[in-house]
């Protein structure tokens, strides 16, 4: 196994960030693994199979906090932050989907694991597809939230109408070259805080604690890099390419929060997978695992035991 650097000090790990459930982290562990050159973080904890659990953007692992501790009675849980995120390494570059899948494969690989369940939500949704379609046999099964898979889903037209406009405008922002990184730099807490302020079901719906531990962390200049090269990645290409090489044939749950995408995840998986079930959490907006923890639990266990 490749040797796990320290992570004393290492700002984003479980020693490190705030307001975690009571316990947390009597269950969970930081564990970084060198991933060819790449130091990759993960929260580790509980017993049974082995559940990888995929940040989506502007966050890291601890999105998954709430959800964690309820699923680590039932599963071995390793929730993953990717290059880029939280307190894994934040290269320049390598921030397309096909990478991202492959040092996800080395984590799993390197903490035991060969064979495994994955849920992802946003970002997550589309690296947890190209994990599955990229290595078919090591996903048992897969569960999804909350994102389009580019190339596959539809675009939305480029003038829309204001209510999508001001949910989506993001993607067209976060793709440009270098002016966003030099128009947010500094101003992290406005562009990423209205992140979370407008796709959440109401605006106050992720407390400000939340909100603060993820743009402390995106004051990183190479964080706040990374969040745009994600956007940057022409992935589009790689995930047609897998949707040509066949549909996957494992059990695929879809969810959707009822004021954010919602049946559109299902309605995107069924262009890629056989087995699909669909599922709307009610009262919900985008950030799922903080808005209906409750909700997002039970799907999961349901779906995964």
């Amino acid at each position: 196994m490749p040797s796990q650097p320290s992570t004393d000090a290492v700002p984003n790990t479980v020693d490190t960030v705030p307001h975690l459930p009571p316990g947390f982290t009597d269950t969970f562990t930081s564990r970084i693994v060198n991933v060819d050159g790449v130091a990759v973080h993960a929260v580790v904890g509980g017993e049974g199979p082995p559940l990888l659990l995929l940040p989506a953007w502007p966050q890291f692992w601890y999105g998954w906090r709430l959800v964690m501790p309820a699923l680590a009675e039932h599963f071995t849980v390793i929730a993953a932050d990717i290059r880029g995120v939280g307190a894994s390494d934040k290269p320049t570059t390598g921030y397309d989907c096909a990478t991202l899948a492959d040092e996800l494969a080395g984590l799993m690989a390197a903490l035991g694991h060969d064979r495994y369940a994955v849920a992802g939500y946003d970002l997550g949704m589309m690296i947890g597809y190209a994990l599955a379609a990229k290595h078919r046999e090591r996903v048992t099964r897969l569960a999804v939230a909350e994102a389009i898979l580019p190339g596959i889903s539809q675009s939305p037209p480029l003038v829309a109408d204001a209510a999508t406009n001001e949910i989506l405008w993001h993607f067209v922002f976060n793709r440009l070259s270098d002016i966003n990184e030099r128009m947010v730099a500094g101003r992290e807490e406005i562009y990423f805080g209205h992140q979370f302020a407008s796709k959440a079901a109401t605006p106050d719906a992720i407390p400000p604690h939340a909100v603060d531990v993820y743009v402390d962390a995106l004051r990183d200049p190479a964080a706040l890099h990374a969040s745009f090269e994600f956007y940057r990645a022409d992935h589009a290409p790689l995930l047609t390419a897998w949707q040509q090489e066949g549909p996957l044939d494992i059990p695929v749950l879809a969810i959707g929060g009822e004021f954010s995408v919602g049946a559109g995840v299902e309605n995107v998986m069924r262009e890629v997978a056989t087995d699909v079930t669909g599922l709307i959490i009610p009262g919900s907006g985008h950030f799922v695992t903080e808005e209906a923890p409750d909700a997002i639990t039970k799907a999961l266990l349901d779906f995964f035991r």
